[in-house]
């Protein structure tokens, strides 16, 4: 998954070649400088730029672009290279902006070669400037990482250049300027409003415009930046979006009444909903005579059909209830082909069945962005129409304005009617396809009522995701999608056990619960107290803890847990009782100071032995499995030497195979001040109830996450570690 990084924050780089994806909402100037360990530059020729692309190690491309790609290569730097700087700039008469404020913020994610996402960052807070200093590559102790820089400048590409310690930046800049005015004729412009539909993937069906397709991968988990969205009112009118965008889908037919679809910006955390697909996907252009433009999920694989007539209406009960035919055969004789389990690109069953979850997330997105865009131009159309009919002196006599009202709101009803019959047709085979896909999924992906649990056996490799949960909508309470985050894990887990962690999402306020069901534990209708709450928080962090285990061959995965108070017991016991968990945590702040110690050294150890490549030379009795940290009822316990320990193991830990997950409510931690805060940005949040707190930046949707409770009265979780300790048991032997 993608780490979503703000201002100041910095993320390990678990690869020396990478790219840098660069989006802004208007074409822009990339470059990249080259400094010593002080961010000094020995000359122009530490600067690649437009003029000059090709430095060692470093190519950027040589034209202002709405998007960018720029290949590092890490490895290739001179030695006395520790910086490696990304520089936006507005070039001059170009395009319509001066000012980075005067668009959708610019956003940077730096990737593999393969796509995969390895952190992002959306440059918020720009006004006036017309440079900035994105991100960063550093090196530190023979490894390097990527911090979110942020640093505007109102004086322009000049300003910029002389900040970075250039005597020549104006000869430098107007050389950078000149070199990009050559290739004007060649820059790609900002992408335009284009006229769109519904995909043709089987059971999308016919609809009125939509937003192209975004040009970048999602990142849950997270999603990767925000959306600009250009609304229109008249016939046919589209949505415009910003170079990452993918909002918007189907406002269904009769959008001749001008109903236009899209979706707002909003930056937010990943939710697992993002992260890491690693593919990238281009709008096709809209043929001739407004026919379906093809925005399918770019590993999504399933074949097109037929153009025809518009479909029926369907009822909006088929959201829910679905549609269930054998593979490979037609649902009706004129309708579209039945979803088939594995419906998408990849080497693997795994890879095709992830990305096909990634499809549907993305699926979904979309036609819930564009029902709300028509629903919300409904809502203001019928305000301008009544507006109207009451500004006219004509009609305040009589009948007229009653006539008037009547004929606003019917109209008002047809599109709003019109809107949902569209999203009812699109969650019906979204419906369908999830009751294929969801028996078909691995242990690694699946639910823990899913029956392929009760067939488990301990794999032989690790999968390449997990699922965390299930993401949904309000708008359709039963279509759960999978919260599949990457591994290893990137990033550490927060589960929070605050009372706000209910208050904020998990309400019994029907338009803020989202349709709550039974957890699998004694969730009651009324709020639950704060006992309840550390309850679930610590039993989701067993299931997770026990998915980790699960999912890893014999010896590969391991599990510590810190508990001061020794409140965890009962939650813990099918960890200690399966030899997961070798004994019972130790109280207090002996027990805290043992495993922070332990853990502490095993990331030194293992950072110098990947720095020397020194694998060899580790200690016998160190543990070279990974690592999950499990922190419990935190701060309580700790000292200033083991908060200081603890933040260690969040930054260093994930690249050396230590992972954190913390159950505790922020709240309590306030003592603290401060100084607490980069630790909790760089966790993921999650709670123990439904909670609709993980935000979709590409579309502006606020996803309902449920954690992943085994049902009630179920002993799938102890049957799983079971079956674990008995491959354990037979290793030895």
């Amino acid at each position: 998954m993608t780490a979503e990084l703000v201002r100041g924050q910095n993320h390990p780089l678990d690869r020396t070649r990478v790219e840098i994806r660069v989006a802004a909402g208007g074409p822009v100037v990339a470059g990249v400088a080259l400094g010593d360990e002080q961010g000094r530059l020995s000359g122009v020729e530490a600067v690649a730029h437009p003029g000059a692309p090709r430095r060692t190690g470093i190519e950027v491309p040589r034209q202002a672009a709405a998007e960018h790609r720029i290949a590092v290569d890490l490895d290739a730097l001179p030695d006395a290279v520790h910086r490696v700087s990304v520089l936006l700039a507005l070039p001059t008469g170009i395009g319509p902006l001066t000012t980075f404020g005067a668009a959708a913020a610019p956003s940077v994610t730096v990737t593999g070669l393969d796509g995969t996402g390895i952190a992002g960052y959306t440059i918020t807070g720009l006004g006036a400037e017309s440079a900035v200093v994105a991100v960063e590559l550093y090196r530190r102790q023979d490894a390097w990482k990527v911090r979110a820089v942020g640093q505007g400048y109102a004086g322009g590409l000049t300003a910029m250049l002389c900040d970075q310690g250039l005597p020549q930046a104006a000869e430098l800049a107007a050389e950078i300027e000149e070199a990009v005015g050559r290739g004007h004729a060649r820059a790609v412009p900002a992408p335009a409003p284009v006229a769109a539909s519904r995909s043709d993937r089987p059971g999308a069906g016919p609809s009125g415009p939509s937003a192209a397709d975004r040009t970048d991968p999602a990142n849950a988990t997270a999603p990767d930046g925000p959306t600009t969205t250009g609304a229109g009112i008249g016939t046919g009118a589209t949505t415009g979006t910003g170079p990452r965008a993918g909002a918007g889908a189907t406002t269904g037919p009769g959008t001749a009444a001008g109903a236009t679809s899209g979706a707002g910006s909003k930056a937010g955390a990943t939710s697992g909903a993002g992260a890491g697909s690693g593919a990238k996907s281009v709008a096709s252009p809209a043929p001739a005579g407004g026919g379906p433009v093809d925005y399918r999920h770019p590993k999504r694989r399933s074949t097109p059909t037929p153009a025809g007539p518009p479909a029926a209406p369907v009822p909006s009960a088929a959201a829910s209830a679905g549609a269930t035919a054998s593979a490979g055969t037609p649902a009706s004789p004129d309708g579209p082909p039945a979803p088939v389990a594995g419906d998408a690109a990849g080497w693997s069953m795994e890879e095709r069945l992830y990305n096909q979850v990634w499809g549907m997330f993305e699926d979904l997105a979309r036609s819930v962005a564009a029902y709300r865009s028509a629903s919300d131009f409904a809502e203001s159309r019928l305000e301008q129409e009544l507006d109207k009919a009451l500004a006219d002196p004509r009609n305040r006599l009589g009948t007229a304005v009653d006539v008037a009202r009547a004929a606003a709101r019917d109209k008002h009803a047809t599109l709003v009617t019109q809107a949902r019959a569209a999203l009812d047709r699109d969650l019906a085979q979204l419906a369908a396809e999830s009751e294929v896909v969801e028996p078909a999924l691995p242990p690694a992906f699946a639910r823990w009522d899913n029956p392929v649990w009760q067939g488990y056996h301990v794999p032989p490799e690790r999968p390449m995701a997990l699922r965390l949960g299930d993401l949904h909508l309000p708008e359709v309470l039963d279509l759960r999608i999978p919260m599949l985050v990457r591994l290893p894990l990137e990033r550490g887990l927060w589960i929070d056990s605050g009372p706000d962690a209910y208050a904020r999402g998990g309400s019994p306020d029907p338009e803020r619960a989202y349709g709550r069901r039974e957890l699998g534990s004694a969730l009651t209708d009324g709020a639950p107290d704060e006992a309840e709450l550390r309850r679930l928080a610590t039993e989701t962090a067993v299931a997770i803890a026990a998915r980790l285990l699960a999912v890893h061959p014999v010896g590969d995965f391991a599990v510590q847990v810190i508990d001061p108070g020794g409140t965890a017991a009962p939650a813990l016991a099918p960890l200690v009782e399966s030899g997961a968990l070798p004994a019972a945590p130790l109280p207090g702040a002996k027990g805290v100071a043992s495993v922070l110690e332990g853990l502490t050294r095993r990331v030194d150890l293992v950072q110098m032995a990947v720095r020397n490549r020194a694998g060899d030379a580790l200690p016998p009795d160190l543990d070279t499995a990974e690592q999950l940290l499990i922190v419990h009822d935190f701060p309580h316990g700790f000292d200033d030497r083991a908060l200081t320990q603890l933040r260690y193991l969040a930054d260093e830990g994930p690249a050396v195979g230590v992972h954190l997950m913390m159950v505790a409510d922020r709240a309590q931690s306030r003592e603290y001040g401060p100084v607490l805060d980069p630790l909790w940005r760089s966790l993921l949040r999650i709670t123990p109830v439904p909670d609709a707190h993980l935000a979709d930046p590409w579309v502006g949707h606020a996803w309902t996450y449920e954690p992943p409770l085994a049902p009630k009265g179920s002993q799938v979780v102890r049957q799983v570690l079971g079956r674990l300790a008995e491959a354990r048991r037979a290793g030895r032997h």
